[in-house]
């Protein structure tokens, strides 16, 4: 019971973090320190997709999985839980590479609007600035 539940937690994590990958730039107009937390999630997630890579959460959760008695995927985690919806069928490496620059493109237009936000606002106290 306590494998299908890590198994299932790391499911949840593995998923917010591609959210957060994708579309974690956006809350840049949120809170700005997020950013710092964005890039790297965002570039690890652009060079999984381009170099074809295996998340290593997923042979976690599959490993999991199988201990929990489950019947384990084969393949990455986009693959099993993704792939219909996201991918179309007979994906290539040259489409993963336009999804990655697509994640990238994507974001460096939300931080180039973030930006020129910061840029054009003046600072209201040392205070206010530490968000």
């Amino acid at each position: 019971m306590i494998y299908r539940i890590l198994a299932d937690l790391v499911l949840l994590v593995h998923a917010l973090f591609i959210v957060f990958a994708v579309f974690g730039g956006l809350l840049g107009f949120w809170r700005r320190w997020v950013v710092w937390l964005h890039l790297p999630a965002m570039a690890w997630g652009a060079l999984v997709v381009a170099m074809g890579w295996v998340c290593p959460l997923t042979p976690l959760e599959t490993s999991l999985r199988q201990m929990a008695g489950q019947q384990a995927y084969g393949g990455s985690f986009i693959e099993h839980y993704l792939l219909l919806m996201i991918y179309p069928p007979g994906l290539t490496r040259s489409v993963q590479a336009l999804l990655a620059a697509l994640l990238i493109g994507g974001n460096a237009a939300v931080y180039l609007v973030l930006c020129r936000r910061w840029r054009g606002s003046p600072k209201k106290s040392a205070g206010a600035s530490r968000r």
